[in-house]
């Protein structure tokens, strides 16, 4: 085969864009040392603002995105690799502005990708993709900083979002309390049915903004989604504990001051998973696939394909989400 299908963005305009399936040709991706089928892929919302030409994502157009793939090695130049191993790409500048996942090929350089652990496949690994593994590094970033399952309720932000959800499934299975925070009232049963203790609308989570504390109550925060929201969970963390920063979807700016840090020792860690070594991010899809492994995983993800995908883009870009989009791309 080297005809494949793939989602193209093109840009038609000086601010317009348009998005549609094509058919593209194997010789037409760049170089690199494994060509991959691509089974599974998932929809992040850095995909959709790649659809939408937001130029801090992708700068040439027209272009494939898709941040997540996983499949099948075709043709390798690696020793890393021999064909038909099952590898998983996420990060680095795949879907950014290297073709992506929304493509059922890919070819990416063997540093990109990792291969597949026992106890995940394709489709289980896809959704989780780049946000099950983010909720997986904040959480293990939490931990190393000292979290623990008695050291008080964990709030997670942005909770029915793809990193919130299975934050939220990852920290009820390893025993925390955990407090979920979303502005979908449809949603209560959603986050209970994840593991949720109790569900926090987001409005409460803005009072309170103008003062320096808040009463100290979380043993840890996974934050989703930036702005007001994220420091006012920081001048509510309990003494010594910390807040992992992966998200801006509210917005990324805080509005902060050192009172919470000098007076409580409290801690705020960013997470990224796109640049994190090749080695730390093999060691984290080992942990899903082992001891972190969910089995709730179904729960949070709901069908896609090419050909509904643009859909699927426009209703992430206006918050009406809940959990992960797998995309299929074996037809």
């Amino acid at each position: 085969m080297t005809a494949f299908r793939a989602f193209r963005v093109e840009k038609t305009g000086e601010r317009e864009f348009t998005r549609r399936v094509v058919e593209r040709d194997t010789a037409d991706l760049p170089a690199g040392d494994l060509l991959i089928d691509v089974e599974y892929s998932s929809l992040n919302y850095k995909d959709a603002l790649s659809a939408i030409g937001n130029p801090g994502v992708t700068r040439r157009y027209p272009h494939t995105p898709g941040i997540d793939a996983a499949g099948t090695v075709v043709e390798s130049s690696s020793n890393q690799f021999a064909p038909g191993d099952a590898a998983i790409v996420i990060g680095f500048d795949l879907g950014m502005n290297t073709p992506g996942g929304f493509g059922q090929r890919i070819r990416v350089p063997a540093g990109w990708a990792v291969p597949m652990p026992d106890g995940l496949d394709t489709r289980s690994a896809m959704i989780l993709g780049t946000a099950g593994f983010t909720a997986a590094l904040a959480v293990e970033r939490l931990e190393a900083a000292g979290m623990q399952p008695d050291g008080g309720p964990v709030l997670v932000t942005g909770a029915t979002g793809g990193v919130g959800s299975v934050a939220v499934a990852l920290l009820a299975s390893l025993g925390y309390e955990v407090h979920a925070a979303t502005g979908k009232v449809s949603s209560f049963q959603y986050l209970v049915d994840l593991g949720a203790r109790d569900v926090i609308w987001r409005q409460d989570l803005m009072k309170g903004t103008r003062r320096a504390l808040l009463k100290a109550q979380w043993g840890g925060v996974v934050d989703t989604v930036g702005g007001p929201i994220l420091f006012n969970a920081v001048k509510a963390l309990r003494y010594g504990a910390s807040l992992a920063a992966c998200g801006l979807v509210a917005s990324p700016d805080i509005p902060a001051t050192v009172f919470p840090f000098i007076l409580r020792g409290v801690n705020l860690l960013g997470i990224d998973s796109v640049e994190l070594p090749l080695m730390r991010k093999a060691d984290v899809w080992r942990k899903l696939a082992g001891p972190w492994k969910l089995d709730r995983l179904e729960t949070v993800a709901f069908p896609l394909t090419l050909d509904n995908l643009s859909v699927a883009i426009d209703r992430i870009l206006a918050g009406d989400t809940v959990g992960r989009g797998l995309v299929d791309l074996r037809a």
